[in-house]
């Protein structure tokens, strides 16, 4: 953001490594202001400002919450090299001439400062700001945003080391008893990075007489604190779903994967504001509640592997399928209808066998839509000559 005036031609803030899309504690934060003018115009005072705050704002029923917290201060004044200065301190700018004032300062060390965020009711935002002071005339400012990530490592015992839990819930219909649905899930560990993929090890059982979904989702919790008061926004990530359970059956996961999107590390040291991820692991009941059962995660910034690690283990797994498709050549004669397969269960169906939805007032029953089955293999009719007459050639 730059405040221009007819007397002023440039006046921005140009950080020394445009690049670097953020800065961690203990680094240090470069560049310089470039100044040039129309006319001549004397400057009693560059001034730069380095700041880090925090702002909850939100409304609570009629009142209105809000709390601000400064994170980083910094204050200096900037002076021009090889500038003859008046008695004063102040400066002439001539026209036709581009003056650099430069800057540094170091930010505080890790642990002192929160990373950069922006959500619904709140946000952490890091800025530069120069201020050129001139005699009987108004301050003009420019301001220039950077990004800070405090470094959050995964590979400690405790994130490292798994966890699970177990969930079951009584089902009734018209206040009489309908079985129950339960569920018993883990997974290796707790800490992960973006593009990792999460292995979900689970039971689940269906004694009700209703048909139950079991899914799992990855889930985003924010926690903006003002005024002695919290707000909780949860949003959902990513997703993935199992078959559909019949009553008097069970299924089993066993490394069902889930994969952490693009998304940023969790955010633990602030006091206003927090993000916090889980991995929610539940079973659509129509007619009732879900049953749901939540184990904690940590995003991080360094962990077991890297989202370049991920995508080319894709990569090689799409290629090797492709070659092995590439291998298969078309019989001969069209395959015969015992060649295909009747089995259309899938591991996670692209299409769902019964209509259900995550709302909380699900109905109790689920209708059935028309399901699409292979078509049947195509045929191929030849014609020859045989002694004089033509005869068609067996297909099968």
């Amino acid at each position: 953001m730059v405040a221009m005036t007819k007397r002023l031609k440039t006046f921005q803030i140009v950080l020394a490594d445009p690049t670097k899309t953020f800065y961690c504690g203990g680094d240090v934060v470069s560049g310089r202001i470039e100044v040039e003018v129309n006319e001549m115009t004397r400057v009693a005072a560059l001034r730069l400002l380095g700041r880090g705050c925090a702002k909850v704002e939100y409304a609570k029923g009629k009142q209105r919450c809000r709390q601000e917290a400064e994170y980083l201060r910094i204050d200096e004044v900037l002076q021009l090299r090889d500038q003859p200065a008046d008695s004063d301190g102040s400066v002439i700018l001539r026209p036709g001439n581009k003056y650099e004032y430069t800057f540094g300062f170091e930010l505080p060390q890790q642990g002192q400062l929160v990373s950069s965020y922006k959500g619904k009711f709140g946000y952490v935002h890091y800025y530069v700001k120069a201020q050129m002071e001139r005699p009987h005339q108004p301050t003009l400012e420019c301001k220039k945003s950077f990004e800070v990530e405090e470094p959050l490592d995964v590979n400690t015992p405790d994130l490292l080391s798994p966890t699970g839990g177990m969930k079951e819930k009584k089902v009734t219909c018209m206040f009489i008893p309908d079985g129950q649905v339960s569920l018993n899930a883990k997974i290796d560990r707790r800490g992960f990075c973006e593009g990792e993929d999460i292995y979900i090890n689970a039971k689940f059982e269906n004694t009700c007489s209703r048909i139950v979904v079991p899914k799992a989702a990855i889930i985003a919790k924010h926690s903006y604190q003002a005024n002695g008061r919290t707000k909780l926004f949860r949003q959902k990530l990513s997703s993935v779903r199992g078959n559909h359970i019949i009553s008097g059956m069970c299924d089993a996961w066993q490394g069902k994967t889930i994969r952490v999107p693009k998304i940023k590390p969790s955010m633990l040291g602030c006091n206003m504001i927090r993000v916090e991820y889980a991995l929610m692991i539940y079973v659509h009941i129509p007619g009732s509640e879900k049953l749901i059962l939540e184990l904690p995660l940590v995003i991080g910034t360094a962990g077991l592997g890297s989202r370049s690690n991920s995508v080319s283990s894709q990569e090689g797994s799409v290629s090797n399928a492709s070659q092995s498709w590439v291998s298969l050549r078309m019989p001969s004669e069209p395959p015969s209808y015992c060649d295909i397969s009747r089995d259309c269960r899938l591991d996670q169906p692209l299409t769902p066998l019964l209509d259900d939805c995550d709302a909380d007032d699900s109905p109790i029953f689920m209708t059935a839509p028309a399901f699409q089955f292979p078509p049947p293999p195509a045929y191929s009719e030849a014609e020859e000559e045989y002694n004089g007459n033509a005869r068609m050639l067996p297909v099968c």
